[in-house]
């Protein structure tokens, strides 16, 4: 029998989903959020899109504890059957964009800060609905922090399958540059820049930094598009690459930029080193407390708001990162219902077992 936190939940869920909030453009499920809230005598702080609130027994002594999701959505893509801002409930899902990804975590967060918000606890609780995310905007968590205290733990609401994701993947975007020598398509030419550019994809291929992570395997270097030349009679002075790097907790994004400018044969430039990778130690007793109540832990492949931190984060939460950005986006009901329960569950155990 669904618990009056989960019956909330789904209800609102549904209004986030019948409410367009592209990255940027978030204005709307804020308000929403907002005044979802403070009917629940939560009081609440804006800044610009992101939303949040602290416990209502808030002492500037003790340590801080982040609960953190988003509310803004990539834009649908062409494989939808469905309206993607109607909510419809059928066989145990409820369908719409943002249902997953990550809105049954943003919402379950939210009626866990509500649980515990009136009580004496041992950390401070922070709760944060934040805004571009999918982009990894200014105006989202980067924007929040500046607003926030120190912070010394963080849960990001995420889809995991309710597994612990002790360690997530940074990511260096790299725009890379293979050159050659122009020429007519006529002549010789011993220096191809598309020719040149097959050396470039094989030392690519076969990249391998070497520390490997227990968690998050090896440094992931895989070119992902490639650009050159604009007309047949004309052998192009230069070759265009993007290259994506999933750096492992090994590493700092800056240690991996200046390992692969160092071996690189060709020219490579950022677009940012600032989405870093982020782990919790496993014997933290956050950790500790989800593995007592039987989550298994993992490392993430994929990026989050974990990027933004430097305190020690797990991202947990109901749905599965596989749905994210899919066609026709769901939620299985009984998920929500048990991510509801595992965040509050999570916590409690946490609160009452370990010293701050």
């Amino acid at each position: 029998m669904k618990t009056t936190y989960t019956e909330d939940a789904i209800q609102l869920l549904g209004e986030l989903i019948a409410t367009p909030s592209f990255s940027k453009q978030e204005g709307q499920t804020a308000n929403i959020l907002q005044a979802w809230l403070e009917e629940r005598a939560v009081e609440t702080k804006r800044q610009g899109n992101n939303v949040y609130a602290f416990n209502k027994d808030y002492d500037a002594a003790k340590p801080h504890l982040l609960l953190c999701s988003h509310h803004d959505t990539v834009k649908p893509n062409k494989g939808y059957t469905r309206d993607p801002f109607v909510s419809a409930i059928e066989e145990g899902r409820i369908y719409g964009l943002g249902s997953n990804d990550a809105g049954g975590c943003l919402v379950a967060l939210l009626s866990t800060f509500v649980h515990f918000y009136q009580d004496t606890l041992p950390y401070n609780v922070i709760l944060a609905a934040v805004a571009e995310e999918e982009n990894a905007g200014a105006g989202g968590i980067r924007g929040l922090l500046p607003e926030l205290p120190e912070l010394d733990l963080a849960i990001i609401g995420e889809p995991t399958l309710l597994d612990m994701a002790i360690a997530e993947k940074g990511l260096i975007v790299y725009d890379a540059v293979v050159k050659g020598t122009p020429s007519h398509a006529a002549h010789p030419n011993a220096d191809n820049a598309l020719y040149n550019s097959i050396a470039a994809l094989e030392w690519l291929e076969h990249c391998r930094l070497p520390k490997e992570s227990d968690q998050l395997g090896p440094v992931k270097v895989t070119a992902t598009q490639i650009q050159g030349g604009k007309q047949h009679n004309v052998v192009p002075s230069q070759v265009e690459m993007v290259i994506d790097v999933r750096v492992n907790d090994c590493y700092s994004n800056q240690e991996v930029d200046q390992w692969m400018q160092e071996r690189a044969p060709f020219e490579l430039t950022p677009r940012s080193l600032r989405l870093s990778s982020s782990n919790i130690p496993k014997e933290h007793p956050l950790i500790r407390s989800g593995l007592a109540l039987g989550h298994k832990t993992y490392g993430s492949p994929t990026l989050s708001d974990q990027a933004a931190l430097s305190c020690p984060s797990l991202k947990f939460g109901p749905g599965d990162s596989t749905r994210s950005h899919s066609a026709d986006e769901f939620l299985h009901l009984n998920e929500l219902d048990e991510g509801v329960h595992a965040y509050i569950a999570l916590l409690t155990h946490f609160f009452k077992y370990q010293n701050p």
